[in-house]
């Protein structure tokens, strides 16, 4: 503790802590007038997004394996101690040289601002958020490093000298402190002002509330009885909306205002054409459940959901387009700037891939794309499930790459056969007897219509398959294990309904997914 305290009193140190308490303004008031502007212009957001559009994608696939959907938490974790250590030397440089510290606070923010206006979506006027707190942030600088220049120029009086007067280095870091504890509390003053001020002039989350979602023509089919696995601890078969899983690129929400909403169809058509949301509210609307999987998922991954979708079949809306001859794919495009390539093909067969407005029954979700997003089966979402769409152009795989594909993924992700474990866990601990292990699997399109487990190597032994809802939805299983003490490998794997097995070569989610048998090690007791 006293050599921190001692540490405390050097000037660099001081320093440092006014480029931190600099950087908090910055951030604080660009967030505060960022409330008037593109949500997306925050200063945060921006260089987040920045920092993902150049991640390495052997970075990219690290943090979604190793953080999984706590993947862009994680980021903000790391931004952040990269703005405070970044901070600290700026505010260092600043008090040795002040020309150099006010160079380098300026080229943070012209990165700042290059990577607001680069954003989609985002106006050149939306820098000004960025630009004020930058002004802000250099002026704090200053008022806070001039004290310290004084207090390099003053010697430390002695201790033990008896002096009536207060010892003026000691009397300015103590204002030093005070100057920068009200710097940082104003900062969190102005930053949670503008997150509510944000809040309060968005009316999104009260508009989705009170939609009233349309009868669908087509109600989805009736869900067959014993879809559910019997071993307590599966997954539910229907995955409620709070744990659907979540993998997209935007660090923020978009909160789109339904009534503006509009998706462009254009390209290679005969006819381009425009769609309001109110459009699809009086269109024809079908429903169907639907299990999405994230090319991501690892062997035995949780990036798997089931829900009950709601929406306009996409070939309805390309037979009003007409494609012309040649084209082969679709460039769907988020409005924030996500983009994925789907084939022509899928979006215009009687699998019903559709542009959903609904999920579970109520209005999608902010954080599943509302008000409207693209829902195919069989395609992984990194090819298909744009959410926040706003275009469709029609085009070809050889003229047009999609987000993922410019960075190494494959241009068609068809959804491989998978089955996973799920009870026991890896590494539990059973009593011996009666075993109950049970999990789920999916071959979208296909169906399952075999699942198989292995106890260590003993031969494969078939599983009891529940209810099939459909060939577009996940299918569970169950199996009774005569357990024995000692330690087990439990694997799985499944056929799928073209008599294919799933392959057990082990294949890593880049480039099309991942692929090979999960295996599961449980000791019984």
């Amino acid at each position: 503790m006293n050599k921190l305290l001692n540490w405390l009193k050097q000037p660099a140190a001081l320093a440092a802590l006014a480029g931190v308490a600099a950087a908090a303004v910055v951030l604080s008031v660009a967030e505060l007038i960022g409330a008037f502007f593109t949500a997306r212009a925050t200063p945060i957001l921006a260089l987040g997004s920045t920092f993902i559009d150049f991640t390495p994608l052997w970075m990219k696939n690290f943090a979604v394996e190793t953080f999984g959907t706590n993947d862009k938490a994680a980021l903000f974790v790391g931004m952040g101690l990269t703005i405070f250590l970044l901070a600290c030397a700026l505010g260092v440089v600043a008090y040795r040289r002040w020309a150099l510290g006010v160079a380098g606070v300026l080229l943070m923010g012209v990165v700042i601002v290059a990577s607001v206006v680069t954003r989609a979506g985002v106006q050149p006027l939306d820098a000004i958020p960025t630009v004020l707190g930058t002004v802000a942030g250099l002026v704090v600088l200053r008022l806070l490093v001039a004290p310290l220049w004084r207090l390099k120029a003053w010697p430390e009086a002695p201790a033990d000298t008896g002096a009536e007067e207060p010892i003026r280095p000691a009397a300015s870091r103590r204002r030093f402190f005070a100057a920068a504890g009200i710097t940082v509390v104003g900062a969190g003053i102005a930053a949670t002002g503008g997150r509510l001020l944000s809040a309060a002039r968005s009316n999104i989350i009260q508009a989705r509330e009170a939609l009233q979602l349309p009868v669908p023509v087509k109600p989805a089919a009736a869900i067959p009885a014993g879809v559910q696995s019997p071993v307590a601890g599966v997954t539910p078969w229907l995955t409620p909306n709070g744990d659907f899983y979540r993998i997209d690129t935007a660090l923020s929400v978009p909160e789109i205002n339904a009534d503006e909403w509009e998706l462009r169809v254009h390209g290679l058509v005969e006819q381009e054409v425009r769609l309001s949301f109110q459009d699809l509210l009086d269109a024809d609307l079908i429903e169907s459940h639907v299990t999405l999987t994230c090319v991501s998922n690892p062997v035995g991954g949780n990036l798997a959901g089931n829900a009950r979708w709601l929406g306009l079949p996409i070939r309805e809306v390309l037979k009003r387009a007409r494609p012309r001859a040649g084209a082969d794919m679709v460039l769907s495009t988020s409005v924030d700037g996500f983009s994925a390539s789907t084939p022509l093909e899928v979006l215009q067969d009687d699998r019903d891939a559709m542009l959903a407005i609904g999920m579970n029954g109520e209005p999608l979700p902010l954080e599943h794309g509302y008000p409207v997003r693209m829902v195919v089966p069989g395609l992984y979402g990194f090819v298909s499930a744009t959410k926040w769409v706003v275009d469709l152009e029609v085009t070809r795989f050889a003229d047009n790459k999609a987000y993922w594909t410019q960075r190494g993924w494959s241009e068609r992700g068809p959804i491989k056969t998978m089955a996973r474990v799920e009870v026991p866990r890896s590494f539990a601990k059973v009593p011996a007897g009666r075993v109950a292990i049970g999990g789920t699997a999916w071959a979208q399109t296909r169906g399952i219509t075999k699942v198989e487990v292995q106890i260590d190597n003993n031969p494969w032994a078939e599983a009891v398959l529940s209810g099939e809802a459909s060939l577009i939805t996940w299918r569970q299983w169950s199996f009774d294990w005569d357990a024995t003490p000692g330690p087990h490998y439990i694997k799985v794997r499944a056929t799928d309904g073209t008599g294919e097995v799933q392959t057990d070569r082990r294949a890593d989610p880049v480039p099309d997914g991942a692929s090979g048998w999960q295996s599961v090690m449980v000791t019984v007791e």
